[in-house]
């Protein structure tokens, strides 16, 4: 086909659909459902340019935005989508300093110089690859000592930008999946235990022969990819049936067994353990056996627990009752963290701000900000800290405007690595400030 009947049939397609826009409303329904388009003016509507951000600490002085619901006017179309429920005003307090809550953890850390100190940080997707854990680590050791990255499970399935993971069996290097097998406390039904016996980590490797062959004999390489990770120690957390030996980067596993992680670490000082948990709403600590983990929140003399959890909620659910009732389940799980560790704090970290696209637009979920206020008001009924991601950010529409700088991804949903790095400095920074206060 020549060039100009190509122009001709493009324009043609353009007036086409030109006369549909201004023949037709912006939205027809059809059956059960919607049909939406742009109508002529929203096309050509020029839209203010956001001003752009002259640095990155800028964002953490934005207003909190709430959502406002807008009624329809006489002479607009009447088929309108369905209506939300209202959200209701949550009574929080906004004076009170919630790293009051982190004071055993402080008091502990003058005791780093003689012996660890234990902080474990839970999360979902949003911490894979060590993110942001690296940040607090690295703040918290540059001024009370320690080394190594922590915990890892001897299958590592998400690559870690602190270590790098290989497994060996029968002499050659398999893949995670190819390895013995994995259970999930946070895994579908299949890759659960009934027991609750995960270890601390939520998830538990199988070395026995019967599920998968020549698991009775495991290899596991981890190398420190950066300066800061470097240990003086490795650590086997197993079954006592389950042999091991180290050998520099390697250690060498036999027997049938559980093995519920493996620790890079010293002797003295911050370890700080990066535990995400992908696709987890944080509802599943309770699944996991209690005197087990007392074992483990004892004797590895952890001081500090982050949980940071509840944005997987958010792109599923627009009723505030069900967002109400995910926060009282993670209270529930705050509490049985509390009775499995008396003697540490806890620190929960509210979700960021999140997109989603309504008739085209990028706007935030509104469910973000209720419920980022719900968990400040748990966090402060259970005398726990509460760092909220979401109002550091700026608030609503803040993750837009971190997508334009290079620190959120395209899904409107995740940190980049560098927004990561900027996210767990400002919580180590603000960890460290209630200590100097």
């Amino acid at each position: 086909m020549k060039p100009y009947k190509v122009l001709i049939f493009i324009v043609c397609c353009f007036a086409s659909l030109a006369a549909l826009c201004v023949v037709l409303p912006g939205r027809i329904a059809v059956g059960d459902k919607e049909l939406r388009w742009p109508t002529l003016a929203e096309v050509f509507e020029e839209k203010e340019s956001a001003k752009s951000l002259e640095s990155l600490d800028s964002l953490e002085t934005l207003e909190t935005t709430e959502p406002q619901d807008t009624a329809i006017s006489e002479g607009q179309d009447t088929i309108a989508p369905k209506p939300k429920p209202p959200i209701p005003k949550v009574p929080v307090d906004s004076v009170t300093d919630s790293r009051m809550f982190l004071a055993a953890f402080y008091a502990s850390l003058a005791e780093s110089s003689d012996r660890v100190v234990r902080v474990l940080h839970y999360g979902d997707s949003q911490i894979e690859e060590d993110r942001m854990s690296q940040q607090i680590r690295e703040k918290l050791q540059a001024l009370y000592g320690g080394q190594g990255c922590g915990l890892m499970p001897l299958a590592q399935t998400i690559p870690n930008k602190t270590v790098h993971q290989q497994l060996r069996m029968n002499g050659r290097f398999v893949q995670p999946a190819q390895g013995p097998r994995r259970y999930l406390v946070y895994g579908p039904k299949r890759d659960q235990r009934e027991d609750g016996m995960y270890g601390v980590m939520g998830q538990v490797t199988m070395m026995n022969d019967s599920l998968v062959k020549g698991s009775e004999e495991v290899t596991a390489v981890c190398t420190p990819l950066i300066p800061t990770a470097q240990y003086t120690r490795w650590k086997v957390f197993a079954d006592t049936s389950i042999h091991y030996t180290f050998a520099g980067d390697t250690v060498f596993l036999s027997g049938h067994g559980a093995v519920y992680g493996l620790s890079q670490e010293s002797d003295k000082g911050v370890i700080v353990d990066n535990i995400p948990m992908r696709g987890c709403l944080g509802l599943v600590f309770s699944k996991m056996d209690g005197t087990q983990l007392s074992s483990f929140y004892r004797d590895q003399h952890v001081k500090l627990i982050i949980m940071q959890f509840g944005g997987n909620a958010i792109p599923f659910n627009e009723n505030p009752g069900t967002i109400s009732g995910i926060v009282k389940g993670l209270r529930e799980q705050v509490q049985y963290v509390q009775s499995c560790a008396p003697e540490a704090s806890i620190l929960f970290i509210g979700p960021s701000d999140m997109l989603t696209q309504e008739e085209g637009e990028w706007i935030s979920y509104p469910m973000v900000s209720y419920m980022d206020r719900l968990l400040r008001k748990m966090a402060l009924e259970e005398n726990i800290a509460y760092f909220s991601l979401f109002r550091w950010m700026g608030g609503a529409g803040s993750m837009k405007r971190w997508q334009e700088i290079g620190l959120a991804g395209s899904d409107g949903v995740h940190f980049t690595r560098a927004g990561a790095r900027k996210a767990g400095n400002a919580v180590a920074e603000w960890i460290i400030e209630g200590i100097k206060n």
